[in-house]
């Protein structure tokens, strides 16, 4: 992969006077989405999810009409969704393919359906899917496979629309169905999932499944609604999952890219979405090896950082194997950055958290803005937004490190243009 341009004279001129930091609360400043979870901005919990009131306030500001808009860490897809809000083509890629269920269903329009009626083709389903998973009875008690099965089998051999309108719901029961832990985003199977279960058990827990899922899909068929009062626009757009965006060239322009990278020591979105791959119909094979292509297990070319914090921050960390996270993800993100923005006409616009490495606060940003100011690009300003509400539990003591757990209270939007 190319190592980034070489910067001119006239470019680290323009670099030498540092750029603002503006304070902002993203969520408040977009009248037109009223909240977070608007429409179909929250259809599926994804992990560290963009808030659609970013997206929005980037297009607004540093978009022109007819810009492209490009994210190769897209996840749950949502720049696209709300770049159709205000007329922009994109492309989106992601190494998790669910993007292209989550993406699909955010956008189509809500059909005309008896929700009763799908939910009684399910209950009396022929079919049968079983997916390709060893570990399916560790997450799944026996009793409840035949019903989960007959109900995916249906999904497997439907198309279209109703495909769509099934598998996000069925994907929201069969989680809750299992020993997975839903209020964490990992596969993850805790106390508190296992009491889950065991009530289940001592109930009527099919008509339980079946109406769990009529409600999922009328939520769902509510949302679709709901997004259409945004007037989303026919636009031409692209996606790429599967996609190693760490080691991938963009083979077009695009005039903004607009993206959050995976979090310094939460990378593991693979892991975290392998229930939903198995029944979506991925195999082990193919699951295990998009594990592999994630930071911190991808292999990544070693590139000179020209960040002076990335030095300093690194001589604080001890353990090597810390080390090597750090390193990866930081040569990994950097890379890509600088060979994806050769291809960027306009802006690049990351947003990021000061993620910590034990105790030791990161400046994600700072070391990112550090280099691709060296490599050509002016540091326009970085906006800082307070963390509002989080999805993902909190505990006194972190289990992985047993320091006291605390959480970034930050994200920054770093807004970069080209020179």
């Amino acid at each position: 992969m190319s190592k980034g341009r070489t910067p001119s004279n006239e470019a680290m001129r323009s670099n030498q006077d540092a750029a603002p930091r503006v304070d902002v609360v993203f969520r408040n400043s977009i009248p037109e989405i009223p909240k977070t979870t608007y429409g179909t901005f929250s259809i599926y919990k994804y992990p560290a999810k963009f808030i659609p009131q970013v997206i929005a306030y980037t297009l607004k500001n540093y978009a022109k009409p007819g810009s492209v808009v490009f994210d190769p860490f897209a996840g749950y897809g949502t720049v696209g969704v709300v770049s159709r809000v205000y007329g922009h083509d994109y492309e989106l890629w992601d190494l998790n393919p669910i993007m292209n269920l989550i993406h699909d269903t955010a956008v189509m329009k809500a059909p005309k359906i008896n929700v009763k009626e799908l939910v009684t083709r399910v209950r009396d389903s022929d079919y049968e899917f079983i997916p390709d998973w060893s570990n399916l009875t560790y997450w799944f008690p026996e009793e409840f496979l035949p019903t989960i099965s007959k109900a995916w089998g249906l999904v497997h051999a439907t198309k279209g629309k109703m495909k769509k309108m099934l598998s996000i719901p069925l994907l929201k029961a069969t989680r809750y169905f299992s020993y997975s832990d839903e209020k964490v985003h990992k596969l993850y199977k805790s106390k508190h999932s296992k009491k889950k279960v065991d009530r289940l058990l001592g109930t009527d827990w099919e008509t339980e499944f079946y109406r769990m899922l009529e409600k999922q899909i009328e939520k769902l068929l509510n949302k679709m609604k709901e997004h259409s009062n945004l007037n989303p626009q026919p636009v031409k757009y692209k996606l790429r999952s599967g996609i190693d965006s760490l080691n991938t060239e963009l083979d077009r322009d695009v005039d903004i890219l607009i993206t959050s990278p995976p979090y310094l020591q939460a990378q593991e979105y693979i892991r975290s979405t392998k229930l939903e791959l198995f029944w979506l119909g991925h195999n082990e094979e193919y699951v295990r090896s998009l594990s592999k292509r994630e930071l911190p297990y991808n292999s990544v070319d070693e590139i000179h950082i020209h960040s002076k914090k990335y030095q300093d921050c690194r001589k604080e960390i001890v353990e090597d194997h810390l080390v090597q996270l750090y390193d990866r993800y930081f040569h990994g993100t950097i890379n890509a950055f600088a060979t994806l923005g050769e291809r960027v006409k306009e802006h690049m616009c990351i947003f990021v958290g000061p993620a910590k490495i034990r105790t030791r606060s990161i400046p994600i940003d700072e070391i990112l803005v550090e280099h691709l100011t060296e490599m050509g690009w002016k540091h326009l300003v970085t906006y800082v937004d307070p963390i509002v509400s989080r999805s993902m539990f909190k505990s006194e003591v972190n289990p992985a490190s047993g320091y006291a757990d605390s959480r970034m209270a930050t994200e920054h939007l770093v807004v970069l243009k080209r020179v």
